[in-house]
């Protein structure tokens, strides 16, 4: 006679199936997390209890709860559930599923909740399909994504649908979950004497990374690690949870919504002298996959719009972090990386190059192809001295200071235009102290010039 199933007690569920799909909260007093959304007197829990649904998006990374959520919608408030997945479905299954709603408004006089996940798969077409039904009020659309909607959906189906972010699952949260797996008789682990410490529990919680999903699929596998060394009772030790754990994945996407979240956050924190943010980001970055030359190019962006020339060997120190990570490669070269991260989130910061980047760009688009002043034009050709061209320039180096009194080196309609105005931060105070000299011989020599005429 075969030795029962590990999960055979588990009352009368499948034993095959998953213990997070067995587990999978019924009611929204089992449901954990998102008190954001369901506390007492939130939107959506409002929304629920006074059986007024409408159509809604549910946003947030994998294992917070969003299918679970969409069923417990629809069996308090009595709807039928229909349910597709864009990963297998065309405009056929959308159709099909509307038209099962249209029956169950018809025979059973209750109207439907059509839950489509990863919704965000479908093409502007397929999406178009669902918006009849909605507007008609046929199906109540609850549609599942990990992406920013703002981006993957079209406009016609969002302006149609309130879109509810749901959050990582914290780690108290996690710790809770796993706790009711244990002690669950019916549906979890209840009914086998298993062991896991209050250590053990922790790492586990710390280890699924806010995904609920992972977490008890992670308790699963220690169970059963722990039970195929034949032991009674079953202990799932801390080795054992190293061993399924130590392989984790963290929760990034880098060619989506976080990959942009993340670097934003990078940004910033250079941008704000924070160096322990800056390097924290940086290496969330690079644990989840990013290409360390993209980092390294960004930085190199930072150098010039963050810092400038208040301290211009940022630049250089940009550069030769990158040219050390071509050296080095993964992981020896991401330290330059990190080294250049904290020497721009330190060193003193301003965006006066950038910002007069950006206004002569501005000026370039308003204005057109104005002139090049005749003084400064080149004269290589006796044509062109004809022509006036170089007529009037001075020289600056033969000039006090090496500035040529009254030389003016814009188009004349912009004379009076400035677009770099330094700070006084680092090096561009000096640079500063320098501009103003500079225009000060310029007023005051030619002032002189004409007094000694």
């Amino acid at each position: 006679m075969s030795e029962p199933d590990l999960f055979s007690a588990a009352g009368g569920d499948d034993p095959g199936r998953p213990l997070a799909d067995r587990l999978r909260p019924r009611t929204l007093e089992e449901f954990v997390g998102q008190e954001h959304l369901l506390g007492e007197g939130m939107p959506l829990r409002r929304a629920i209890e006074s059986d007024r649904l409408h159509s809604m998006i549910f946003w947030g990374p994998p294992g917070t709860g969003k299918t679970t959520l969409a069923r417990i919608v629809a069996e308090r408030t009595g709807y039928a559930f229909l349910q597709i997945s864009a990963v297998f479905s065309g405009v056929k299954d959308i159709r099909a599923a509307i038209d099962q709603a249209r029956r169950e408004r018809q025979e059973q006089g209750r109207p439907a909740v059509l839950f489509v996940d990863e919704v965000h798969r479908f093409n502007k077409a397929q999406l178009d399909g669902f918006l009849p039904a909605v507007e008609d009020g046929t199906v109540t659309l609850i549609g599942a994504t990990t992406e920013n909607p703002s981006f993957e959906l079209n406009a016609a189906l969002l302006s149609r649908c309130r879109v509810y972010v749901l959050k990582a699952l914290q780690t108290g949260d996690l710790r809770r979950m796993l706790e009711r797996a244990l002690a669950d008789t019916e549906r979890g682990l209840g009914a086998w004497d298993v062991q896991v410490g209050e250590e053990e529990l922790d790492l586990l919680a710390a280890a699924a990374d806010g995904d609920a999903r992972r977490a008890l699929t992670l308790l699963e596998l220690g169970v059963e690690t722990a039970r195929a060394a034949g032991e009674e009772p079953v202990r799932v030790d801390r080795e054992t949870v190293e061993a399924v754990a130590g392989g984790r994945v963290r929760r990034y996407d880098k060619a989506g919504d976080q990959h942009y979240d993340l670097i934003s956050a990078l940004h910033k924190s250079i941008r704000g002298s924070d160096p322990d943010g800056a390097v924290y980001w940086l290496t969330r970055m690079l644990d989840g996959g990013d290409d360390p030359l993209y980092i390294a190019r960004r930085l190199v962006r930072i150098a010039s719009e963050d810092v400038g020339n208040a301290d211009p060997r940022a630049l250089q120190v940009t550069l030769n972090a990158r040219d050390a990570y071509d050296f080095l490669g993964t992981p020896e070269g991401e330290l330059a990386l990190a080294q250049a991260a904290i020497y721009l989130a330190v060193a003193p910061k301003s965006n006066a190059a950038y910002r007069a980047f950006n206004e002569a760009a501005a000026e370039v688009e308003a204005s057109g192809s104005l002139e090049v002043p005749h003084h400064i034009r080149n004269a290589p050709t006796r044509l062109m001295k004809k022509l006036g061209y170089g007529e009037g320039y001075q020289y600056d180096h033969d000039h006090e200071g090496g500035v040529a009194p009254e030389q003016t080196f814009l188009p004349e309609e912009l004379a009076e235009r400035v677009y770099y105005r330094p700070t006084d931060r680092g090096l561009e105070g000096r640079i500063r102290e320098r501009v103003e000299e500079v225009q000060r011989k310029r007023r005051d020599g030619g002032r002189r010039e004409n007094e000694n005429e």
